[in-house]
């Protein structure tokens, strides 16, 4: 099966042909500049010329992680995009537009979901949660790897503050925070997430997880802890896998 991921950012529209056997992009990724203004009409414009240059013959399954939780597929609030997405159901939209079906993945879940099926979480039971930190904390939860959706745990309170507003990688670099004062605020995120799920495995995306061996040795929790494996490959990747799976329904 013929699979494109797009992986919808608030700076960059990134979209492969990915090979679904190895979880792994078929020649070079493609990406186009965000348009300014964000709107529906001008990201599926991009869309139209990704496509175009990946599938000139329209063949491929297409799947899009994008930067919103999608409950029942709707946009309910957008921070990174134009707010003329609030209210869209997405898969309907860009199947109407592209004129093919086309399936939609929240972008947090959309990298979970390719940790657990290509990465360190493959074949891992029990209740496992996927952990961006970047701007904010975007987080993806599977029970026995299926996934429950939309989950937002980067907003759960900490000293009356969404925790990612004290505790995201953005929030370490603006504060020029060192790696032991930061892996404190980590500690006492990822101790409420115990309080509250009990994971077995927690994993932990985003680009500083390349420097994971500087934290992660840091923290103290009963939940096994590993950097995720897919990094920047992992939005798109999710996103067509999660279209070879659901497109035909």
């Amino acid at each position: 099966m013929k699979t494109i991921g797009i992986d919808v950012g608030g700076s960059g529209i990134k979209a492969a042909l990915v090979d679904l056997g190895k979880g792994e992009f078929i020649g070079d990724r493609v990406r186009i500049p965000t348009p300014q203004p964000s709107t529906p009409e001008a990201v599926v414009a991009v869309f139209s010329e990704l496509l175009e240059e990946l599938d000139p013959d329209g063949e491929a399954v297409v799947g899009v992680c994008f930067p919103a939780p999608l409950p029942g597929g709707t946009v309910p609030f957008i921070a990174n995009l134009d707010q003329s997405w609030v209210g869209v159901n997405l898969a309907e939209e860009f199947t109407r537009a592209l004129g093919r079906p086309v399936t939609v993945l929240n972008d947090a879940d959309a990298a979970g979901v390719a940790e657990m099926h290509y990465g360190v979480g493959k074949d891992r039971p029990g209740t496992v949660l996927l952990t961006t930190l970047g701007t904010g904390i975007g987080t993806a939860l599977f029970i026995d790897g299926k996934l429950v959706p939309n989950t937002e745990l980067g907003h759960i309170q900490i000293r009356g503050v969404d925790a990612e507003t004290r505790t995201s990688a953005a929030t370490r670099k603006r504060e020029d925070l060192g790696w032991k004062k930061w892996a404190k605020r980590l500690q006492q995120y990822y101790s409420q997430i115990e309080i509250l799920l009990s994971p077995d495995l927690i994993l932990v995306g985003g680009g500083v997880s390349r420097n994971s061996d500087k934290f992660l040795p840091l923290l103290n929790l009963r939940a096994e802890i590993l950097p995720a494996e897919l990094r920047n490959t992992a939005g798109i990747v999710g996103a067509a896998w999660w279209a070879s799976q659901h497109v035909a329904q």
